[in-house]
C-alpha cells in the first residue's frame, strides 16, 4: 500500500477524545490524522498542537477549514504554530464550504467562492513557503511576514473541474468529500493535471479522496450507516450537482440512495475493503481519508476498521 497514503477521519464530539483518537491512529500504523471542520467544532489547530506533543510521526490534515470565517493570516497563524510543534506534518486542507453553512451560520456573504479561494491561496502560499507576502487583490489583502517560511502543504476542497484545475494550478492536493472514484478518474484527475499544465508544474499535486468504509458484510446496516452519516450530502446545491455529473441522477431526489452508497462506500469483508482500496489509485487517488462508517448494532465496528486501515497502511 506504500502507492496510497492511508489517512484516517477522526470522530469524537470532545477535544480529549480527538487528541486520544490521533494518538490511537499512529499507533496502529495510520499515515494521516484527519479533522473535519463544521460549524463551531474544535479547533483543530488547537487539536493538532496537543497531539504533536503527544505522538512523533503520523502527519495531520484539516478537511475543511473554511474560508470566509477567517482571513488567510488568521489562517497562517494557527498553521504556524503546528508546524513549528510537528515540523512537515501539516496538510492544511481550506475551502470555501458552502452557501448555506456561511450565510446561514456565519451570516457572511458567499459571493463568487473560486475567485474567493484563488486569492486566499496567493496570500497564504507565499505566507507559509517563503515567510512573506505583499497581495491586493479583488477581495483579500495582505501586507506580512513570519519570522521564518514553514512546511506547511496547502491543499483545496474539489468537487468539479473548475476548484480540481484550481488546485493544479495553485495547491499542493484537491481534496474531494463523498464523490465516486470514477469522477475522481474522469473529471478531477483531468482537471488537476490541467491546472498544473497552466501553471507550468511539471507534476500535478494528488488527489485526496475522502473514502467511507467499514469492514461489515451487513449490507443493511451500513447502508443505515452511510445514511446517517453521509446520507444529507446530495442535498446541498455543490454535492448535488457533482454526482449528476457522475451519473447519479437520483441525486436530484432527497434521499441518499443504494447505488449511491454502493459506489462511494468501502465495505464488506477485510478482504473486499481491502481489494477496493487498492483499486483506487487506479482512479487516480493519490491519498484518501477514510471515514469510519458507525453500525448502530455492531459496536465493534468502528474499532475493527481503523485497526483493519491500520495494517493496510503499513504493509507493502
Amino acid at each position: 500500500m506504500k502507492d496510497l497514503t492511508i489517512g484516517l477521519h477522526i470522530l469524537s464530539r470532545d477535544p480529549l477524545g480527538l487528541i486520544d483518537g490521533v494518538v490511537k491512529a499512529e499507533g496502529v500504523g495510520i499515515d494521516v490524522a484527519w479533522l473535519t471542520v463544521g460549524g463551531v467544532a474544535s479547533d483543530p489547530f488547537a487539536i493538532f498542537a496537543a497531539a504533536a506533543l503527544k505522538t512523533e510521526q503520523i502527519e495531520f490534515g484539516t478537511s475543511i477549514l473554511p474560508t470566509f470565517p477567517r482571513h488567510p493570516l488568521t489562517m497562517a497563524q494557527g498553521a504556524m504554530v503546528v508546524d513549528k510543534l510537528a515540523p512537515g506534518r501539516l496538510r492544511l486542507g481550506i475551502g470555501p464550504s458552502h452557501k448555506p453553512a456561511i450565510e446561514g451560520t456565519w451570516g457572511l456573504d458567499f459571493t463568487r467562492p473560486l475567485e474567493h479561494l484563488r486569492e486566499y491561496l496567493q496570500i497564504l502560499n507565499p505566507l507559509l513557503k517563503d515567510g512573506k507576502v505583499s497581495f491586493h487583490g479583488k477581495r483579500l489583502h495582505a501586507e506580512a511576514q513570519l519570522p521564518e517560511p514553514t512546511e506547511v502543504r496547502v491543499m483545496i476542497s474539489a468537487l468539479r473541474h473548475k476548484a480540481f484545475s484550481l488546485a493544479g494550478e495553485l495547491a499542493d492536493g484537491g481534496i474531494s468529500w463523498v464523490t465516486p472514484p470514477e469522477h475522481i478518474r474522469d473529471v478531477a484527475v483531468p482537471a488537476l493535471k490541467d491546472g498544473a499544465s497552466k501553471a507550468g508544474r511539471s507534476n500535478p499535486p494528488p488527489a485526496v479522496v475522502h473514502v467511507p468504509v467499514v469492514v461489515s458484510e451487513d449490507a443493511d446496516a451500513v447502508f443505515e450507516g452511510a445514511m446517517a452519516q453521509v446520507g444529507f450530502y446530495q442535498r446541498l446545491p455543490f454535492y448535488r450537482a457533482m454526482w449528476v455529473e457522475a451519473g447519479f441522477p437520483e441525486a436530484e431526489g432527497p434521499e441518499f440512495t443504494r447505488n449511491m452508497c454502493d459506489a462511494l462506500v468501502v465495505s464488506g469483508s477485510e478482504q473486499q475493503v481491502a481489494d477496493r482500496i487498492r483499486q483506487l489509485p487506479s482512479y487516480g487517488a493519490g491519498e484518501i481519508i477514510a471515514m469510519p462508517i458507525m453500525l448502530k448494532d455492531d459496536r465493534e465496528a468502528t474499532q475493527r476498521t481503523i485497526r483493519f486501515l491500520g495494517e493496510l497502511a503499513k504493509s507493502d
